[in-house]
């Protein structure tokens, strides 16, 4: 069978919606989606996500200095000098150890405003989404509760439903510690962190306009040909995500942003990337070392 004859089967299985409870048809969110910039897409109303304070001479985030905005209202004081003290070591040109080049797990928020390619999977139970940055995995159960003696862990416990055409996804139990954040500007969280993710599908016009928006005022990764290739036929549905942050601990409010999606490609590779096992460090004498545990937990 033909390279071409394999693509367009995948192609055709992914195109088969899939089968809520009681039958009936649920949006196609299965496949690869793609974006070239990082961050949340502020809403148009309520409270706003951190932005960057250095900028570009352009206007765009300085991706060289992530100095997030301290004195947004959104932050309790504590939570402010944390973010304030990371501002200060990135104008230092010395940066700050976060899950990223910590290689480290990017649990939920984090791995929205970090991650430009992801997959979701359906799984009997649930989905499976792969993000394409340092091979993450994270698990959504489907029509479950969480265990009552839930025990914190790196990706946090995630289960589903479906609201009409809208996949809930409700997350707690993320573990905390120091090298966790919420966001790419070291926003810290506690273990009262509870995020709601919303997925639906727009018009692909819709989601073109939405990431052209996001990347005049965030700048774009890859430069002008991207660094992930998007599928270009605007009649394909874009993804669009809506993350709510909860931490009473952290947070003055629970606040929403949007991450927003198209499809991948087909020539995109899905390319295989090691992390904890690289030794080179991202900044001089601030690596903290790769990840380990004492004892087993299985």
């Amino acid at each position: 069978m033909s390279r071409q004859v394999l693509i367009a089967a995948a192609a055709a299985m992914l195109a088969v919606p899939a089968l809520a409870d009681d039958g009936a048809a649920t949006p196609d969110f299965l496949g690869r989606w793609g974006r070239n910039s990082f961050n949340f897409e502020a809403k148009p109303e309520g409270p706003k996500p951190l932005v960057n304070l250095k900028r570009m001479p352009d206007g765009t985030n300085d991706p060289g200095q992530l100095v997030g905005d301290y004195k947004n209202p959104i932050l309790k004081p504590e939570a402010a000098e944390i973010v304030r003290k990371n501002g200060l070591l990135a104008k230092a040109g010395l940066g700050y150890p976060d899950p990223s080049n910590q290689c480290r797990p990017y649990a939920p928020p984090f791995n929205s405003a970090m991650q430009l390619g992801l997959e979701i999977l359906k799984k009997n139970d649930g989905f499976t989404i792969l993000y394409s940055q340092d091979d993450q995995v994270r698990r959504i159960r489907m029509n479950a509760e969480h265990p009552a003696d839930l025990k914190p862990s790196a990706m946090g416990d995630s289960i589903g439903h479906w609201e009409g055409d809208t996949l809930i996804v409700d997350t707690v139990g993320i573990a905390h510690g120091p090298f966790t954040m919420v966001d790419r500007w070291g926003t810290p969280h506690s273990d009262a962190l509870h995020i709601v993710e919303k997925y639906r599908l727009i018009d692909g016009a819709e989601a073109k306009a939405a990431m052209d928006r996001h990347e005049k005022e965030d700048g774009r990764v890859g430069g002008v040909p991207g660094a992930m290739a998007i599928d270009p036929d605007m009649s394909l549905k874009g993804l669009q995500v809506e993350v709510t942050v909860e931490d009473p601990n952290v947070f003055t409010t629970p606040w929403s942003a949007y991450v927003t999606y198209r499809r991948m490609s087909p020539r995109m590779p899905w390319t295989e990337q090691v992390c904890a096992e690289n030794p080179t460090e991202f900044y001089a004498n601030q690596w903290v070392g790769l990840p380990k545990t004492d004892k087993p937990d299985f």
